[in-house]
């Protein structure tokens, strides 16, 4: 089953209509842009995900994976970052009020994160979403962040950093 794109990446599935094909999930580019802004990044180049819907009782379970390349800025020099995401998919659509948040529960690799959801349907692109935000690491740095910590401009003011950065020169400069 393939769902029609609409919005950041909204994906509604309707849980009473749940079938065996797998869905097949591609943002476009106009949702690769959205997503970027969203999360700070400089682009999303392609995200795509392919995932499989199961009933569980009143729940459904979602599992396969998403791969996409984006690229974000280095937490340091804040140079552009290539980074290829390829993350295994393990969710679980639970009606709300369905699970106990007071209970105390363990997790470990296999589980599947719960997410609930109102009314008949879920929106499985953003769940896709998100998934994406958590796979890649906020804190990222690139090949030059020990450079510019060498360079004691850490925690000076932003216009002082930018003057000092012209100044600093990367391998692949030619000047």
């Amino acid at each position: 089953m393939t769902l029609p794109d609409s919005g950041e990446l909204r994906r509604m599935v309707d849980a009473r209509h749940i079938d065996a094909a797998p869905c097949e999930l591609t943002a476009s580019a106009g949702e690769c842009a959205a997503l970027a802004r969203r999360f700070g990044w400089v682009s999303v180049a392609y995200l795509t995900a392919s995932v499989a819907l199961e009933r569980d009782g009143s729940a459904v379970r979602a599992t396969g994976h998403l791969t996409a390349d984006i690229v974000q800025s280095c937490a340091i020099s804040g140079e552009d970052l290539p980074v290829h995401v390829a993350e295994r998919l393990a969710l679980r659509f639970v009606p709300e009020g369905q699970h106990r948040p007071d209970e105390e529960i363990e997790i470990d690799a296999a589980a599947c994160d719960e997410i609930d959801y109102a009314g008949t349907s879920f929106d499985l692109g953003e769940a896709i979403a998100q998934s994406l935000a958590l796979a890649t690491d906020p804190f990222a740095v690139g090949p030059h962040a020990a450079k510019v910590r060498a360079s004691g401009l850490l925690g000076e003011t932003p216009a002082r950093v930018f003057d000092a950065l012209k100044q600093v020169k990367f391998p692949e400069d030619n000047s």
